[in-house]
């Protein structure tokens, strides 16, 4: 049987030092002609749901057009400057450790479930090398939908298409480092290995009731493991 495993990016895998707020900055401004001001919370949420709070923070409502036209032009600015990626940030340590022993096994396919548009997720995983470790045609993205847990079932079609077999919670495993991620995870239909790689703690992640937590990736055996045999809490006292 094929595990799913879908990875978070930001904080999870890579880190760029606030490009994504600065592009963010300059995308508003062609778009309203105005300065932001203010920019939604950004962690464990979509590029879409982004968007519409922050052009609702300035009073603008955030029609369907707008929308679109604001993510094509978000989408744009990180082609512009995708070269800052790898100079302003990087992969987290033990990532690409850990994508490649996954991607080593035939049992299982990685891809991502992230809040990034398509093409930024690209960007940010290729300045890095860790692209070619993962299917982009089968994960889930931020403008699929505005928010998470709908991107875990829509990443399990998306992937039963491709490779002929259904995914549900117990051949999914979901890795982030928010609450968010955790709650996507659960509500979507996958087990969850929460890192707090982010700014989350990891006593969080345990309340938040991620199945299991790591400090961090950099023991490529533990991440191993985790994602292995990740346990959901109603399945802890069955047989792995």
């Amino acid at each position: 049987m094929r595990l799913l495993v879908l990875w978070d990016i930001d904080h999870t895998l890579i880190k760029v030092r606030g490009l994504s707020r600065e592009i963010y900055g300059d995308t508003f401004r062609k778009i309203t002609g105005r300065p932001l001001e203010r920019v939604a919370e950004m962690a464990g949420r979509t590029d879409l749901a982004i968007t519409a709070e922050t052009l609702r923070f300035h009073g603008i409502e955030p029609s369907s057009d707008l929308l679109a036209t604001f993510v094509a032009t978000l989408a744009d600015g990180f082609a512009e400057r995708r070269d800052e990626l790898r100079s302003r940030g990087g992969a987290l340590p033990g990532a690409h450790a850990a994508l490649e022993a996954l991607a080593a096994r035939d049992d299982v396919v990685q891809s991502v479930l992230t809040g990034n548009l398509e093409p930024i997720a690209r960007y940010k995983l290729h300045a890095f090398g860790l692209n070619r470790f993962v299917d982009f045609d089968i994960g889930a993205y931020g403008l699929d939908h505005t928010d998470r847990p709908p991107l875990v079932a829509l990443a399990q079609q998306r992937a039963r298409h491709k490779y002929g077999h259904r995914f549900d919670a117990a051949s999914t495993v979901l890795v982030g480092d928010t609450v968010r991620d955790v709650e996507a995870g659960h509500k979507g239909g996958a087990r969850v290995v929460a890192v707090a790689t982010g700014t989350t703690s990891a006593a969080a992640l345990r309340v938040s009731g991620a199945d299991l937590v790591l400090t961090d990736l950099a023991d490529t055996n533990a991440v191993v493991r985790a994602v292995l045999h990740a346990t959901p809490p109603d399945l802890a006292d069955s047989p792995v």
